[in-house]
């Protein structure tokens, strides 16, 4: 049954989102859906299929995860803020509530910004793109910025000055009950803490900005200089994560480290038959990327909070779990 009233509510979010960032002055962009390269992201699995052309050379082509990859050529290239409403793809994912394989993402870059003005942004932009008629209880309530060191102490009582020691957060782990292996790697440990304890206490009636993430989950974002944390942060919205923000790195040699780590911690992994090992833009790491702040917002998952639902499945005029029953 297809849930027009919720198209509907769809289109004005999106068209809401447009006239936002148009007016501020940034640059609306369409970028590629299919890429020889990505960039390197172990905990990604993509799509991939298969460019044929008897003229040409036949190659192998992946459906993007999130268009970072091409907006930060643009940025780059002196593209200025921009913005994008894009379909993504992420294989290997259930299929649930809140995953869908296939879904809407809005990314945008702010340039001359970090992750602490894009909180303001995007809390600004969150209340000024409300749907007409649609009053949920957490834009109500103002937004609640809490650091991780605060809330993996609040919530799991862990110390993260001390948790750079594996052997604590080890032992912090079994505390809480749960089970590492003795050979677990850092932040899978911190992660079994994290998602149990942490992340399922956060307050539920506002948006939550979780910020300073522990340095050794690797990512393309600034190390903040003077602690051991990246700068970067999630917002979640009633328990649900809705978007995710980089301080971009910039560095060159830092992104080439990155890369060559990440490529490598990729190919040990992907050890199964049906894994899909994705090579890496060689070019990215030299992009003379400007000071700058992204953003990633799941518009499914946006929209459920907005009309006050646990699920995107309502949203979906095609949902890839309705498909695979037919």
């Amino acid at each position: 049954m297809y849930n027009f009233e919720a198209a509907r509510k769809r289109s004005e979010l999106l068209m809401n989102i447009r006239k936002y960032f148009i007016g501020k002055d940034y640059l609306e962009v369409s970028t590629p859906t299919l890429s020889p390269y990505l960039i390197p992201e172990p905990t990604i699995k993509a799509f991939g299929t298969r460019f044929i052309n008897e003229f040409a050379v036949s190659r192998d082509l992946y459906l993007i995860p999130s268009p970072e990859i091409f907006m930060k050529k643009l940025l780059a290239a002196g593209s200025g803020s921009i913005f994008q409403i894009s379909q993504c793809f992420r294989n290997a994912e259930q299929l649930g509530d809140v995953h869908n394989p296939e879904f809407t993402m809005l990314e945008y870059y702010t340039v001359g910004a970090d992750d602490e003005d894009s909180i303001g942004i995007t809390i600004d932009m969150i209340e000024k793109t409300k749907l007409h008629g649609v009053s949920p209880s957490w834009l109500e309530n103002k937004p609640l910025v809490i650091t991780m060191h605060e809330a993996m102490m609040k919530y799991a009582g862990v110390d993260m000055d001390k948790a750079e020691d594996i052997g604590y957060l080890r032992s912090e782990a079994i505390r809480l009950g749960l089970n590492p292996g003795e050979n677990e790697e850092w932040d899978d440990t911190f992660n079994r803490i994290f998602l149990t304890y942490t992340e399922p206490a956060l307050p539920k009636d506002r948006e939550v900005y979780l910020t300073q993430y522990p340095d050794k989950i690797k990512c393309l974002a600034k190390d903040d200089g003077t602690k051991p944390v990246k700068r970067r942060w999630e917002m979640y919205i009633g328990g649900i994560e809705i978007a995710n923000c980089y301080d971009e790195e910039t560095d060159k040699a830092k992104t080439e480290k990155y890369f060559r780590e990440e490529e490598e911690k990729l190919i040990r992994e992907r050890t199964g038959t049906e894994d899909i090992i994705v090579p890496a833009d060689p070019s990215f790491p030299g992009l003379p990327i400007p000071d700058s702040s992204g953003v990633a917002i799941g518009l499914d998952r946006l929209l459920a909070v907005h009309l006050g639902l646990n699920s995107i499945e309502p949203l979906l005029l095609f949902s890839l779990s309705d498909m695979l029953l037919q």
